[in-house]
């Protein structure tokens, strides 16, 4: 899809604001609609890395039968500012359409297109965007002198027969929903800094004692990067993937050699379980002051020191990355997923997993949306991660191991830079069997 750059010198946008949740009109086509977004972004830094100001458009087209008449930009990490005063993510100057009143605590911006666009018919919005990374470790946030900037790009939000999904932003998880979509982003920043970052990058010299990094994506969820005088490690697995750790100073060399031999190790295991990495490269950037453990991007992780989680957030390069679904509404899908492919690395089995389950109340399933593990975050990882694991365990020893490995497998394919659903997932594993496995999904709390 061609990739081409709207910007228009309008004055900047007065954007009111409410908190409040969305009403969007509902839709009656199921399809996802816009899709085959091609987002190109020119950011230049401050000095620290810490501050970024520039240029973003995105084209898509319109896949559903039913005319968008606007888009919807998530504005994710206004999450971390002080709605409507102080938000770290600033759009102005937008072209393409007109913007609307920032919605669901400033995560949200309605575009209204000039005209109905029809299926098959393509449009672009631009801006201009300021980015400003707050001080605190986080994944989107500052460690010193190193900045990460993850979820920090206005995405497009998604249209179903549900509607838009403008859900509100989860610091117990993800709320993350996004098709796949192709990125060239051109970061401008001082030389002393590195950039890992989503996709594949190039260097070239900028003005004095600066670099231009020139990252491209094709089919990844969202983009994300980082800034600072990482100490970088590269190695190529087995299989031809290329891995790169970004350590911050509190990391030994030692230390970081170690995750990246397990990182490649990683990236070989799953890609021959569910099918062979597309992107070409990884970054992993090492630091143990985050205080979430670790969080997967596209092509680009954030780990603490930790072996099992480092190969749990390698998986969602598949569970998420690859295989998308709504992070919000459906959050076992990668979680779980990731979790099993995590003990499947470590030749885990889940031996008698599910005798040990205990559940809180009849209101709890493994397949409830993040709006349930917000009001039970201290249940969010137990039921999510390890009774959604011990689910697929245990469904391994109903099918077979042999079966069970297919299953992924062709699931994977059948869903490659798509999105997964239950429904479709318990179909794809009824297939596999002439046992009814309602009652499977029953005992287990998978429902939909």
């Amino acid at each position: 899809m061609p990739r081409r750059t709207f910007f228009g010198a309008l004055t900047a946008l007065t954007l009111l604001v409410t908190t409040g949740p969305v009403t969007a009109s509902a839709a009656t086509d199921p399809v996802r609609t816009p899709y085959q977004a091609a987002y190109s972004v020119s950011l230049s830094s401050d000095s620290t890395g810490a501050t970024w100001t520039g240029k973003e458009s995105v084209t898509f087209s319109n896949a559903s039968g039913q005319a968008l008449t606007e888009v919807y930009l998530r504005l994710w990490d206004n999450y971390h500012g002080s709605c409507p005063s102080n938000t770290p993510i600033t759009v102005s100057n937008l072209t393409g359409g007109t913007a609307g009143a920032l919605e669901v605590a400033c995560t949200a911006l309605k575009v209204t297109l000039p005209a109905p666009l029809a299926q098959g018919a393509q449009a672009t919005v631009g801006f201009d965007l300021s980015i400003k990374v707050p001080g605190t470790s986080d994944r989107f946030g500052r460690d010193g002198a190193y900045s990460f900037v993850g979820n920090a790009l206005p995405v497009l939000a998604v249209r179903d027969g549900a509607g838009w999904h403008l859900d509100p932003y989860t610091n117990n998880g993800e709320a993350f929903y996004q098709l796949a979509s192709d990125y060239t982003v051109v970061l401008d920043h001082p030389s002393s800094l590195l950039i890992p970052a989503t996709g594949s990058s190039t260097d070239k010299p900028g003005t004095s004692g600066r670099t231009i990094t020139t990252a491209t994506a094709s089919k990844v969820r969202e983009f994300a990067w980082g800034a600072g005088p990482f100490a970088k490690q590269t190695t190529t697995s087995a299989s031809g993937v290329k891995v790169n750790t970004y350590a911050v100073s509190g990391v030994s060399t030692s230390t970081a050699a170690s995750m990246l031999s397990t990182a490649a190790k990683a990236m070989d295991s799953h890609g021959a379980r569910y099918g062979a990495y597309p992107y070409g490269e990884v970054d992993v950037v090492l630091d143990n002051n985050f205080w979430f453990g670790g969080m997967e991007y596209p092509g680009f992780i954030l780990e603490t020191i930790n072996s099992t989680a480092l190969v749990h957030e390698l998986a969602h390069q598949w569970w998420y990355g690859i295989v998308g679904d709504d992070e919000y509404n459906t959050p076992w899908l990668d979680e779980a997923f990731a979790d099993y492919a995590t003990d499947m690395y470590f030749n885990r089995t889940g031996s008698g997993c599910w005798n040990s389950v205990s559940w809180s109340s009849s209101a709890e399933n493994i397949t409830n949306p993040m709006a349930y593990w917000d009001q039970h975050s201290g249940r969010y990882p137990t039921v999510v991660y390890g009774y959604g694991k011990c689910a697929l365990h245990d469904l391994d020893r109903l099918l077979g191991s042999t079966t069970m490995a297919q299953l992924l497998k062709e699931y994977a394919q059948s869903h490659w830079y798509g999105i997964s659903t239950t429904a479709e997932f318990k179909a794809a594993a009824q297939a596999k069997t002439s046992t009814n496995l309602s009652s499977f999904w029953s005992q287990h709390r998978i429902l939909g």
